[in-house]
Formats: C-alpha cells, sequence, structure tokens
C-alpha cells in the first residue's frame, strides 16, 4: 500500500529532512509563523489541548540573553539562525479547554484540577504540537534545528514564568552551506512494530 501524501512531500517533511546546523541570513518572516502555526494548529492532541506556547526570539538583546543558556555546541548555531523559537509547556492550558473542547468542558475540573496532572497532560501534549510545529517549518520550504541541548530552567527564568516548562530551542531558516550532518541510521519495522 502506498501513501496518499505526494512522494515529494515526503521527501520535503521526512526523507530529506534532517536538523539544520547553518543557516542562511534571509529573514524569517511573521507570515511564514502564522502560516506555520494555521497549519500545525489541528494536529491532534488529547482533549484538543493546546499547551503549546511559541517564544519567537527576534531582538538582538534577546538573543544575547538567550545564547547564554544555550550549550557550548549550540551557542553559534542559536546565535546565527535567522528566527529562534523557544517552544514551551503552558500549565495552565485547562483554562481554555471548555472553549477548546465543548463536547466536555467538565473535562478542565474532573481531570486537570491538580497542578501534577496538569504538568504531565501539558509535557505530553505540547511535546506532541512541538513535533507537528517542526514538520510545519518544513512544509514552509524551511528548516529547523530543534535542541534541548540548553539550560531550559535558565530559559525559563529569563523569558518564561512558573506556569511554563521550556521542552526546547528550535532554530529557523533556509539551511547554509554545509547545514546537514550526514543521515543518521533507523531502526527497521521489524525492531519496532509488534504484533500480539
Amino acid at each position: 500500500m502506498s501513501l496518499a501524501l505526494d512522494p515529494a512531500a515526503q521527501d520535503l517533511l521526512f526523507r530529506e529532512a534532517r536538523t539544520a546546523n547553518t543557516f542562511t541570513d534571509e529573514p524569517v518572516t511573521d507570515e511564514q509563523v502564522q502560516a506555520i502555526y494555521d497549519l500545525v494548529k489541528y494536529g491532534p492532541t488529547a482533549f484538543n489541548q493546546t499547551p503549546l506556547r511559541i517564544t519567537l526570539v527576534r531582538s538582538p538583546e534577546a538573543r544575547e540573553r538567550l545564547v547564554q543558556h544555550m550549550a557550548e555546541g549550540n551557542q553559534a548555531k542559536t546565535a546565527a539562525a535567522p528566527l529562534v523559537a523557544i517552544l514551551s509547556a503552558d500549565n495552565e492550558f485547562h483554562e481554555e479547554l471548555p472553549t477548546l473542547f465543548p463536547a466536555f468542558p467538565q473535562a478542565k475540573d474532573l481531570f486537570f484540577s491538580e497542578r501534577p496532572a496538569r504538568e504531565g497532560a501539558a509535557a505530553l501534549n505540547a511535546a506532541l504540537q512541538a513535533a507537528y510545529f517542526i514538520i510545519g517549518v518544513r512544509a514552509a520550504g524551511l528548516a529547523a534545528g530543534p535542541m534541548t541541548g540548553v539550560d531550559l530552567e535558565g530559559v525559563r527564568k529569563e523569558f518564561l514564568d512558573d506556569d511554563h516548562t521550556p521542552l526546547m530551542v528550535v532554530n529557523i531558516g533556509r539551511p547554509g552551506e554545509g547545514a546537514w550532518y550526514p543521515r543518521s541510521p533507523r531502526l527497521a519495522y521489524d525492531e519496532v512494530v509488534t504484533t500480539v
């Protein structure tokens, strides 16, 4: 059975896409980011939660503050990327549930009245949304450089508040010269899938 998605789109989103390590200086516009979000907001989450929050780092001053929290090997990449996004989980996402999941508005209080339950749900569902965001960046013809080599607690203190948990930093732009490392191996289907 073949996939419904055009082979060129499969290559763009998956087979040819890799984490970018260098970028050109071509800017990434707010309109491009809006288009990415307007596509990926439809990705499924539990109870239609939308805990992902995106902080765009554009100003030189903010970039400087962010770079100091990056692991040494990621600092130059983050300093040079046309746009950097901090992806975080909003632990107060449940406040939006009556609007986002009108079929079951009581889910807000029934399942998410306690902070630990919200944090677990926010982390899982924001991670799903972060993956959709990376695919959306690729769908826009851009390259993404997602990184967890960062002092996340430092990023939280510098850019967020106690209700937001940073997940990763993503460099975004058109790939530059030498952007790609060689493709790393992947596990085979029979190494991952078990039928019971």
